[in-house]
């Protein structure tokens, strides 16, 4: 993660445009040789940082109490992880609201949020499916999704020699977030439903990002995410058998 708060930093203080590949490595103290064993591009270097939110939004649902309806659920998710505090800080919510404009306007980089939103997506469906699936025929309990792997080499490198100071975890989202086995075999309905629910946590993080409200209050990521599933409410998050005709 070292490489992605680096690449963060420079993103926030001097910009997009004026940040180098190398700047990224020297702040991260290691050789651009060694950047791009891990990283095509300098926008890619993020991608752990937008995954990370990502994947605790996803946990959270799944870890919501069990008794708890989809949007109950939710809601609770919401709350655990897009409140300051409790997913993250404060302080890093107005780093979150830099690099999310960023991706706006840059095209490079809004791949990277892209693709790490579709992820998200592909998490939630086995989530969403799990807790809808009917009682009895649920799966056992899953463990925590697992945090991103060790960094390794971008698949065109032939070298085999890592070197010592590679972050712990920080993977591009696209070469980490493989659907899963359910996702593959998901009806459409629940790919529907998890997108119902990914882009409203999404549009509520993306307005909140395009405005200077603080990230608490009534005008913050988590109010606004509460607002958009509220307006969900009597949506059906349980695939209905088709009527016949």
């Amino acid at each position: 993660m070292e490489i992605a708060r680096a690449a963060a930093g420079l993103f926030v203080s001097r910009g997009l445009k004026a940040t180098r590949a190398e700047d990224i490595a020297q702040a991260a103290g290691i050789a651009p040789r060694t950047f791009y064993r891990y990283f095509a591009t300098k926008e890619e270097a993020v991608a752990p940082l937008y995954a990370a939110g990502a994947e605790r939004w996803a946990q959270a649902v799944r870890e919501a109490p069990a008794e708890l309806t989809v949007p109950e659920a939710l809601e609770h998710a919401v709350q655990h992880t897009l409140v300051p505090g409790r997913g993250v800080s404060a302080a890093s919510w107005e780093w979150a609201r830099t690099l999310i404009r960023l991706a706006g306007a840059s095209p490079a980089l809004g791949k990277v949020w892209a693709e790490v939103c579709h992820a998200s997506e592909t998490a939630l469906v086995d989530v969403l499916s799990e807790r809808t699936a009917p009682t009895g025929t649920r799966d056992a309990p899953k463990p925590p999704l697992a945090s991103p792997p060790a960094l390794a080499p971008r698949a065109t490198s032939t070298s085999t020699d890592a070197p010592s100071a590679v972050p712990a975890s920080a993977v591009p989202a696209s070469a980490s977030a493989a659907p899963s086995g359910r996702d593959n075999v998901a009806s459409p309905y629940q790919r529907f439903t998890a997108t119902v629910a990914s882009a409203a946590v999404r549009v509520a993080v993306e307005s909140w990002a395009a405005t200077n409200a603080p990230p608490t209050g009534r005008h913050g990521p988590a109010e606004l995410a509460l607002h958009n599933l509220r307006a969900l409410r009597g949506f059906a998050w349980e695939e209905r058998p088709a009527e016949e005709t």
